[in-house]
């Protein structure tokens, strides 16, 4: 079955355009990915985000005096659609010569076009590099379980039947790997990621078979966004949890990152960068 992404620019030459061009965004529908999943925009079992931030962002003032920032961009996790990443870097170097007058009218454009892209409210902030340098590096937060020991054999598809339950009793506990690896579905390129997980429940996930899982998703073709919604679904059958959170900071492709977070309740992301961001 042909990839809805196998229409858009990705994996193909494409002309860099350096004037504003809003019709090199290429939205691509979330509904057939969430039913592989089983789900459906009416039953999503989660909230969230999915934030991108670009380091190759440039405009030109009316001065004709070029600007560099970084921009962030933040599409509801329950948005119609997601947009396909080179035609999103596309879209931005299409503002390379084109003319806006400060931070707030890009904003506005930017906000415009990917809304209508994403078919949701899309938050955008264009910011300093000065004010994002200040926030410096973040770590990852809880128990890192990398260090492992792990036997692994297989990498072509995620395997949940590895993941299993602690006998001990746990009132909940934040875990992250560096670990993940996917490729993207049309380009066969590898992605890059590292996972935060944070859950309250009666039992304790097994950090091992969690591991194992996570690297089963090494040969795995999917984008950013369903890897994060598979591994999501497959904890909270397995944990049945009062609460759980998956995130991925993925490392940037073309000046672009995306880190999705989806979460059985309301949370509030951490959007600084981590130190292969």
């Amino acid at each position: 079955m042909q990839h809805p992404a196998e229409h858009s620019p990705l994996g193909k030459s494409s002309e860099y355009i350096a004037t504003y061009s809003p019709d090199l965004l290429f939205p691509i529908p979330r509904a057939p990915k969430w039913a592989e999943l089983g789900l459906t925009a009416a039953t999503l079992p989660y909230q969230g985000v999915d934030y991108w931030n670009c380091y190759e962002l440039s405009w030109l003032l009316p001065s004709g005096k070029p600007v560099v920032a970084i921009g962030e961009f933040a599409i509801p996790a329950d948005s119609p659609n997601i947009i396909e990443s080179k035609s999103f870097k596309l879209y931005l170097n299409s503002l390379n010569q084109s003319t806006f007058t400060d931070h707030a009218a890009l904003e506005a454009v930017l906000a415009k076009d990917l809304s209508a892209a994403a078919g949701a409210p899309v938050a955008v902030r264009v910011r300093s590099l000065g004010e994002v340098e200040a926030e410096g590096v973040a770590p990852l937060p809880g128990i890192c379980i990398d260090e492992l020991d792990i036997q692994v054999s297989n990498y072509a598809h995620p395997q949940p039947e590895l993941l299993r339950c602690e006998t001990v009793a746990s009132g909940g506990e934040t875990l992250h790997s560096h670990l993940l690896k996917s490729n993207c579905p049309v380009t066969g390129q590898p992605d890059w990621g590292s996972v935060v997980v944070e859950y309250r429940a009666a039992a304790r996930l097994d950090h091992a078979s969690f591991l194992a899982y996570l690297v089963s998703f090494r040969q795995h073709a999917d984008f950013h966004e369903q890897c994060v919604e598979r591994i999501f679904l497959d904890l909270k059958r397995l944990l049945n949890p009062e609460r759980l959170t998956v995130c991925a900071r993925y490392v940037r492709r073309g000046g672009l990152d995306i880190n999705p977070y989806r979460s059985t309740a309301s949370i509030t992301p951490d959007n600084r960068r981590l130190v292969r961001q």
